[in-house]
């Protein structure tokens, strides 16, 4: 019989403090049905366009379901991957039109952005990510990134729709998804953009600055004219990031300025 014993379903159980407890095997055998998560589906917005159309491609070869909404549908593109894409056509300032496009959604990346007049800008830019990054948290979607834009300073004035849009699509998410939000603020995105059925190699001129400028960061601080020296950053180097913020849940939340964006897609030493 044992000394300070307590009974527990007809078993005999042992007080002493002495005594090291072993392993508890219920707890284990809870551990053993665990359901398998839940398949990724990530939601392009602007998916035809030119970063987009790189996020979609980058989350194929990562074996992750996408779907891509856009105000003109199916994108133009040939290539073989743009088949294995959901495709979904929809305007983000109609909710009627597009909210179907979320339905088993667990990830958004939104690249809707644009240029025009002063309130074109706010409205496409701001408005319109408003309405989805609240769409999606109405969902229950779990993490969104939003490719926005870095500070340009003395531009900023020049484009003031542009960056008040902007800004206030950032603060709807980090309200909306303090959790899971994650902003992208690159500054000249270069690689080959498609126009029409011609191609412009960006890479070009953008490559060679941004081996400059990402040495030059210091410039970046001088008042007003600081910003233009913000180092440009390749098409890819977005999407890896953008794909890799919207499905990696330990992916801190927040701001990821171009310096960051860089410093993400860094091979790892080793």
């Amino acid at each position: 019989m044992c000394k300070a014993t307590a009974f527990r379903n007809g078993r005999c159980l042992s007080t002493n403090s002495n005594k090291v407890d072993e392993p508890s095997k219920a707890e284990e055998a809870e551990t053993v049905d665990i359901p398998p998560p839940p398949t990724e589906k990530l939601l392009v917005l602007g998916g035809n366009g030119f970063v987009g159309s790189h996020i979609c491609k980058e989350a194929l070869s990562r074996g992750i379901s996408v779907a891509s909404l856009s105000r003109s549908g199916r994108s133009s593109i040939n290539d073989p991957w743009a088949s294995s894409i959901e495709w979904h056509q929809g305007n983000l300032l109609s909710s009627d039109s597009w909210k179907e496009a979320l339905s088993g959604v667990t990830s958004v990346i939104s690249c809707v952005g644009g240029f025009g007049s002063s309130s074109y800008m706010y409205k496409i830019n701001g408005t319109a990510n408003i309405n989805a990054v609240r769409a999606a948290a109405e969902k229950g979607v779990k993490r969104f990134v939003y490719i926005s834009a870095a500070d340009f300073g003395v531009v900023n004035y020049l484009l003031q729709g542009y960056y008040e849009g902007k800004r206030a699509a950032e603060t709807e998410l980090l309200n909306k998804f303090p959790y899971g939000g994650v902003i992208l603020r690159p500054g000249f995105i270069y690689g080959t953009r498609r126009v029409g059925s011609m191609k412009l190699p960006l890479g070009v001129i953008g490559s060679p600055l941004e081996m400059v400028l990402k040495h030059a960061k210091p410039m970046n601080q001088v008042p007003l004219v600081g910003p233009l020296f913000t180092p440009p950053v390749n098409v890819t180097s977005v999407a890896k990031v953008a794909v890799r913020a919207a499905t990696d849940t330990v992916f801190p939340p927040g701001i990821v300025d171009v310096y960051g964006i860089l410093r993400y897609t860094q091979p790892k030493s080793s």
